[in-house]
């Protein structure tokens, strides 16, 4: 599996370089990001790929001084279990 980044999005490749899984994001503004799609094939679900998706997309926030607003229903879920990622957190 690799998790490739791309303009708005990271896209998850299995072993064959197949497009399985994606987590697309808008910029708002020079400081913020907002989430706002997670997908995996269901072929590939029940392996935490869609966490490392929104992973991603933590750490690129950090590393870009940016917060985000997870609009889309799993980066929210994920956002509100782990405490870890309240830093990046638009509140």
């Amino acid at each position: 599996m690799e998790i490739r980044a791309e303009q708005d999005r990271f896209v998850l490749l299995n072993d064959d370089n197949k497009e399985i899984g994606e987590m697309t994001w808008s910029n708002a503004g020079d400081k913020m990001m907002i989430i706002d799609h997670t997908f995996v094939d269901p072929a590939y679900r029940g392996q935490k790929l869609a966490e490392k998706l929104v992973f991603n997309g933590v750490e690129k926030a950090r590393r870009e001084g940016k917060k985000i607003i997870p609009l889309c229903p799993f980066a929210k879920k994920e956002f509100d279990e782990k405490t870890e990622y309240h830093d990046v957190l638009r509140t």
